[in-house]
């Protein structure tokens, strides 16, 4: 929007943690519409729960959580961390892209790039060889993100319910 202030892309802090909870809890419920087997379900402590979860994050020194910010309201993070070898995907160490995610009243205004490139910038700092993500399979809006910003399909993940099988 033409008259809004410009976005800040800055480090989350602990004053961030209410309306990180909130939008973290949209993200769980957004996945959660998208395939209600696969993902889990956005219990009613939810936003609390997440608030806590991306506190701890603060703290850990492999990863950075980074809010976007306008005119002095959160409308967006993005939290990435760096991981070690693993074996079980084959991977050397790596930088990790584990959620980004953007207010959807502020959707559509390049916001989200803003984060990625940020965290991408705070991966690279860190020393990250690659970056990896994983999107679900229909979020197709994000998909087209970070394709453009050169990511590479590389795997797919499948699930099958076991439950009601003898």
């Amino acid at each position: 929007m033409p008259d809004d202030p410009p976005v800040l892309i800055r480090p989350a802090g602990a004053d961030d943690l209410p309306v990180l909870g909130r939008l973290g809890a949209m993200l769980v419920r957004m996945h959660h519409d998208f395939d209600p087997l696969r993902f889990i379900e956005a219990v009613p402590e939810m936003e609390r729960l997440y608030a806590d979860f991306l506190g701890r994050q603060l703290a850990d020194p492999a990863a950075d959580v980074l809010v976007a910010e306008r005119g002095g309201e959160v409308i967006g993070y993005a939290y990435a961390a760096m991981v070690p070898h693993d074996y079980m995907a084959l991977r050397g160490p790596a930088g990790v892209l584990n959620d980004i995610l953007v207010d959807p009243v502020h959707r559509g205004q390049g916001i989200g790039r803003l984060l990625l490139d940020a965290a991408l910038a705070a991966l690279r700092a860190r020393g990250a060889p690659r970056v990896v993500l994983s999107t679900a399979q229909r979020n197709e809006n994000a998909q087209r993100m970070f394709e453009r910003a050169g990511f590479r399909r590389t795997m797919i993940e499948m699930t099958r319910e076991l439950e009601g099988e003898s």
